[in-house]
């Protein structure tokens, strides 16, 4: 009987998937055992961890479910939402057909963009919104939101903006459209079954190490994607994203620098994003994109960047 969607490497992301949800255990555990060293220290991993979940491993999961039994990818989207601290349906929604739809976009005549991510949606005159701005100011309202989401699930709040975007984003028809917000439900209840288990081994870790390491995490996944779109063109749908070709972040990462690829074809299997990008060469190749060589993590150590969506009286790196 066939098991894997794809490709049986996605075992893989699998195993780390479990493993991240046996060191939150773990860590909770042992939390009052350790000193203060031991204490960063699992913070530092927790957020390390949880980023990469978010960045890659959920982020691959949401394009490409790994299993080709419903019930299996069902139950990996409640067990990364606990991961990750938020539903992994959700992300799918707001990811995969909000993002990739309109693909970091520029305010439109509305004033704003269509992209709830965008790195233009806080910004001025054309530019992306300052780099704090979207790296904290974004964590923090996910904090907010993630609130929110608990109380609607004790019935103490209304939905609020965010569930209606999720709403307009599930699908049109049935049963498909219940099944998906079905799931959100599922991922949120088993997010907050396993934090409220996890505070009760040891309240001391879930507000000194869990919730800091999470700020961290958050913020590290929007430094990620800021860095891998900052400086590209809008306009243009083969330099919209910046990529990075290193290997070895590649190999450890599953082709996750790839990300230009990415947006030309979402729905491609991590690895086939190499092949994606041999198709797309000649096109690739055809106008100015920025190729980083440095992982978007580490964007803001690119010296030189191009700014191609600057236009080109504002002098060298405008588009062209």
């Amino acid at each position: 009987m066939r098991v894997w969607r794809v490709s049986s490497r996605d075992g893989l992301l699998v195993i780390y998937s479990l493993a991240h949800f046996a060191v939150l255990f773990w860590c909770a555990a042992t939390w009052a055992q350790g000193g203060w060293p031991a204490r960063v220290a699992q913070v530092g991993l927790l957020a390390a961890m949880t980023a990469y979940n978010i960045i890659v491993v959920s982020h691959l999961f949401t394009h490409v479910p790994w299993f080709v039994s419903a019930r299996l990818n069902a139950a990996v989207s409640a067990l990364n939402s606990a991961n990750i601290g938020q539903s992994v349906q959700a992300y799918e929604l707001t990811h995969v057909r909000n993002h990739h739809r309109y693909n970091n976009d520029a305010p439109g005549d509305t004033g704003t963009t269509k992209d709830l991510s965008s790195t233009y949606r806080d910004g001025q005159n054309g530019e992306h919104a300052p780099l704090l701005r979207y790296a904290i100011g974004g964590a923090l309202q996910s904090l907010r939101d993630r609130g929110h989401e608990l109380l609607v699930i004790v019935r103490l709040g209304k939905p609020g903006a965010g569930e209606r975007v999720l709403i307009s984003l599930a699908w049109r028809r049935e049963p498909r459209r219940s099944r998906e917000l079905r799931q959100i439900r599922i991922d949120r209840v088993v997010r907050w079954l396993s934090l409220a288990v996890l505070t009760v081994i040891s309240w001391q870790w879930a507000l000194f190490c869990y919730l800091p390491a999470y700020f961290l995490a958050l913020v590290m996944v929007n430094v990620q994607n800021y860095y891998r779109h900052y400086g590209a063109d809008p306009d243009n749908r083969a330099a919209d994203s910046v990529s990075h070709y290193g290997r070895l972040y590649n190999w450890l990462a599953f082709n996750d620098g790839y990300h230009q690829e990415h947006h030309l074809n979402p729905g491609a299997h991590w690895s086939q994003l190499p092949t994606v990008h041999r198709r797309h060469r000649t096109r690739l190749d055809a106008q100015p994109r920025i190729v980083s060589p440095l992982p978007a993590m580490l964007g803001f150590l690119h010296a030189g960047r191009p700014l191609l969506h600057r236009a080109p009286a504002d002098g060298d790196g405008g588009r062209s």
